[in-house]
């Protein structure tokens, strides 16, 4: 069972996501912050880098974005030149570009802005100029497959790109082509902006916290929502109503003594998996550090001891692990290269077992995760997408 949890203070709202009981994902955001990936902006060439062919543009925030030669080639692969042309021919110097955010600032880096523009909806992601149509890989069905992309192919213009969300699994004609019409709409707001506007300037904001909840819970399968504030309450029952009203029955308001994330034990669990030695219920632990390259885990036996032999006690240990490492690298939102040191087995099925338990537990993330294999030292290779 999936539940979502939400604590509201006057300075942060936070939302955390269990499925049976145990703490998967976390959110949050103070009203002063707004996320900068899937915003949109009218930015300003600042300087163009032909021996890394890219560019820094200004979009009005704190540090200048980064705009590589790929995200400003054609994103159909079907359109893009065989050998890519110089930077210096596609942009100049002091040249305003219409760029999303796709990826965020941080540390000394600042954002990654892209000329593929995408807009989320409720059942399909919006591509104006992508001229291709996708469905999600976590729909598996190849008959319901089909017919998504049936359905995609009778609406779309020409040029026009879209992705089927996993909730589109199942969905009538009528409920995409509205989604579509929504978005398309959105579209035509965002070049309204472009045409009238100065760089830099804001051209859209992907929505805050609470409303782009709304719009992911109900295609994700979430079947209790709690919330501690009877304004924020009022808030998402509104906004759920308006998009079905058949979740009214699924929220409701939390108003015990004990703190919402003490009643759920999120508090505990947070603490828990946030540290750099992670201990697993059997006594065995996990060791994670993270780089700037790469984030490396290293799994440990600790205090088991097993009771058979030695290769089944590691075998425990390592299936232990590869239930818990794909949680907790969606907590801590972990991304780009993972490479996990699993203790050494010498039977290769229970090599195949292990793996095959990360390959299907990562299929519950909602951010993108391939598991790429073992490597020739014997470690297992992952990476995964930021969300």
């Amino acid at each position: 069972m999936k539940q979502l949890i939400v604590h509201c203070t006057p300075e942060l709202v936070q939302a955390a996501l269990l499925e049976d009981n145990r703490l998967v994902e976390m959110d949050s955001q103070y009203p002063i912050d707004k996320q900068k990936a899937g915003s949109m902006y009218a930015g300003r060439i600042v300087n163009v880098l032909p021996g890394m062919q890219a560019a820094f543009v200004d979009i009005g925030l704190e540090k200048n974005a980064f705009l590589y030669i790929d995200d400003l080639l054609p994103v159909h692969v079907d359109k893009q030149p065989k050998i890519k042309p110089p930077i210096t021919e596609l942009v100049a110097a002091g040249q305003m570009v219409m760029v999303q955010v796709s990826k965020e600032a941080e540390r000394t880096k600042g954002a990654r802005v892209t000329t593929h523009y995408s807009i989320p909806g409720r059942w399909i992601v919006y591509m104006p100029g992508a001229d291709y149509i996708a469905i999600s890989r976590k729909i598996e069905d190849d008959s319901e497959r089909q017919r998504l992309k049936q359905i995609m192919e009778g609406f779309l213009l020409p040029g026009e790109g879209v992705i089927a969300r996993t909730g589109a699994a199942g969905q009538t004609e009528e409920v995409i082509w509205q989604d579509l019409q929504d978005l398309r709409e959105q579209w035509q707001l965002i070049e309204s902006k472009w045409n009238t506007s100065e760089a830099p300037a804001t051209l859209y904001c992907d929505l805050d916290l609470l409303p782009r909840l709304v719009r992911d819970v109900i295609t994700g399968g979430i079947e209790e929502i709690w919330i501690d504030a009877p304004s924020i309450y009022e808030e998402m029952r509104s906004l759920l109503h308006k998009r079905n009203p058949g979740w009214n029955g699924r929220i409701s308001f939390y108003d015990r003594r004990v703190p919402i994330f003490e009643q759920f034990g999120i508090s505990e669990e947070l603490s828990r998996s946030i540290k750099r030695k992670i201990w697993l219920p059997s006594g065995g632990y996990l060791i994670i550090d993270h780089t700037e390259a790469l984030t490396v885990i290293d799994v440990n036996t600790g205090k088991y001891t097993g009771s058979i032999d030695l290769e089944q006690t590691v075998f425990e240990i390592n299936c232990e692990a590869a239930k818990e490492i794909p949680r907790i690298l969606r907590l801590r939102n972990v991304r780009g290269i993972i490479i996990v040191d699993f203790i050494d087995m010498n039977v290769e099925q229970n090599r195949s077992t292990v793996l095959d338990i990360v390959t299907q537990t990562v299929r519950k993330d909602r951010s993108r995760t391939i598991v790429v294999g073992w490597t020739k030292l014997g470690l297992l290779e992952m990476t995964r997408k930021r969300k």
